[in-house]
């Protein structure tokens, strides 16, 4: 008997996976030259509560390989279930876009002083 057995799992095998209705990626990193800090992240949260029923925010390193090229990313991804995405899913991802433009432009902004992207 394995000693991990009676331990709770760190790493897990997920055979299905519930795709969101909505995702938006917002590549953070690549312009703000940092990571999303969480009080940005709440004010995301706040940018978009009023518009979308029920969502997730996921901060993450996205570290990709593949032959000669490897890539490292920090991003900010909002998930809405498709139970919430609604009829309408490209109206309301198109707002939730242009919500987190606005933010990743305000974030920027306040580190980097008011200069033009």
């Amino acid at each position: 008997m394995s000693p991990l057995i009676d331990e709770p799992a760190i790493s897990r095998l997920v055979r299905t996976h519930e795709e969101p209705g909505i995702e938006v990626r917002v590549n953070f990193g690549v312009f703000a030259g940092r990571y999303a800090t969480p009080a940005e992240i709440d004010e995301l949260a706040v940018a978009l509560k009023d518009s979308v029923p029920s969502f997730a925010i996921v901060s993450e390193d996205r570290h990709e390989f593949g032959g000669a090229v490897e890539a490292s990313v920090h991003q900010v991804v909002v998930e809405v279930p498709q139970e919430h995405a609604g009829g309408a899913a490209d109206v309301l991802a198109e707002k939730i876009v242009l919500a987190a433009n606005g933010w990743a432009l305000e974030c920027i902004a306040s580190r980097h002083g008011a200069g033009d992207l």
